[in-house]
């Protein structure tokens, strides 16, 4: 008996491809946005940088 794999269904073989982990869900969605993750730590460290150590300066009074 030969190792490969008995596919009873005649179409399972064609189908066989889809169980292959390069199409899974999570892999799929991860590669829809490639740098959406360092671009949330880049934009969470500007705003941090903006609202913290740039604005130090004396607060006025808004003129009404």
């Amino acid at each position: 008996m030969s190792n490969l794999p008995l596919f009873r269904d005649s179409w399972a073989k064609n189908e066989a491809w889809r169980k292959s982990p390069v199409f899974a869900r999570r892999t799929m969605f991860r590669n829809m946005f490639p740098g959406f993750g360092i671009a949330v730590v880049a934009f969470t460290v500007y705003v941090a940088a903006d609202n913290f150590i740039f604005s130090t300066g004396k607060q006025e009074a808004p003129h009404h």
